[in-house]
């Protein structure tokens, strides 16, 4: 059999087990051989840009970018992405077309034990600006330092005494072999869409789109698209400190949801029960947390 569909994909290691997973799972469902599935690693501003944070430099289009252009370009067939890197709001000619089971939402605290037994003064290296508000909140005396690196990296800075601990997605430790690394922190809300795994294709093109919904997971699609339609109510950027998590509860989602300032001193929490199908839901809850808000924090978004 001859290559059928090409997936391009960031060249890490965990973005290269991401594509080969769907890769999997795309052969599953259509009976291919493994030579039906190419996979086209795409080395993007991103990976290339380590000494500053993704605010400064550009924000999450660094991630997605260069596949865009070669999705256009018709370079590749579709794009796989972790959800979480991706825009809020995507250019009109590439649409999600699927996303597979989603995998552990949560943080991962490396170094320490919980964020109480960190040490006073403590420096935990992040360059999520959602990690580093929720830090501050639960740990004001804490250090935050700029981490950026895929996984390995991040953990050689640590084990190099860069910083005292710092966190990760749990979805990315186990998808890496690392599930005994860290100790899962469920107190915090995680980042929209954490753990999703999402494959981006051409408008309109038709044939891949069905290809691709083959494997497409139903509830994990509705509750990462409830979490992006939370991040563009409120007008949120990759500085902005999010947090959501949408789960489904029998005809219902329930969003839980919460905004914070980058030190962390002012923050609002709420959630919200709605429909499957209601579109609204999402927006009233960002509505409402905007409206409680101080203006400092409300200042952190456009809506």
């Amino acid at each position: 059999m001859t290559c059928l569909l090409r997936l391009g994909t960031r060249g890490s290691p965990l973005a290269l087990w991401q594509a080969n997973m769907v890769a999997t799972a795309l052969r599953a469902a259509h009976g291919w051989t493994d030579d039906a599935v190419e996979i086209v690693p795409i080395r993007t501003t991103g990976d290339k840009v380590q000494d500053r944070a993704l605010a400064e430099i550009g924000g999450k289009a660094l991630w997605t970018k260069e596949l865009d252009r070669a999705l256009m370009d018709r370079d590749i067939d579709a794009a796989v992405h972790s959800m979480k890197d991706v825009e809020t709001i995507r250019p009109p000619e590439i649409v999600i077309a699927a996303m597979p089971p989603r995998a552990d939402t949560r943080d991962r605290l490396i170094g320490y034990n919980s964020l109480a037994s960190l040490p006073p003064g403590a420096r935990v290296g992040t360059s999520s600006p959602r990690r580093a508000a929720q830090v501050r909140r639960a740990r004001p005396d804490a250090q935050i330092l700029l981490f950026r690196g895929n996984v390995d990296t991040r953990l050689r800075k640590l084990a190099e005494g860069e910083a005292d601990a710092t966190l990760l997605a749990a979805a990315g430790l186990d998808r890496l072999g690392r599930g005994d690394i860290g100790v899962p922190l469920d107190q915090l809300l995680p980042a929209p869409a954490q753990g999703a795994v999402g494959i981006e294709a051409r408008a309109g093109d038709d044939t891949i789109l069905a290809l691709l919904r083959a494997i497409d997971h139903a509830p994990t699609s509705r509750c990462v698209l409830a979490e992006r339609a939370f991040l563009a109510a409120l007008g949120a950027d990759c500085r902005s400190p999010v947090a959501a998590l949408a789960q489904i509860e029998g005809n219902e989602i329930l969003l839980r949801a919460e905004i914070l300032t980058e030190d962390g001193h002012a923050s609002e929490a709420d959630e919200a029960r709605f429909a499957l199908d209601d579109p609204s839901g999402p927006a009233a809850l960002a509505r409402r947390l905007l409206d409680r808000a101080a203006p400092p924090l409300r200042g952190l978004f456009a809506a």
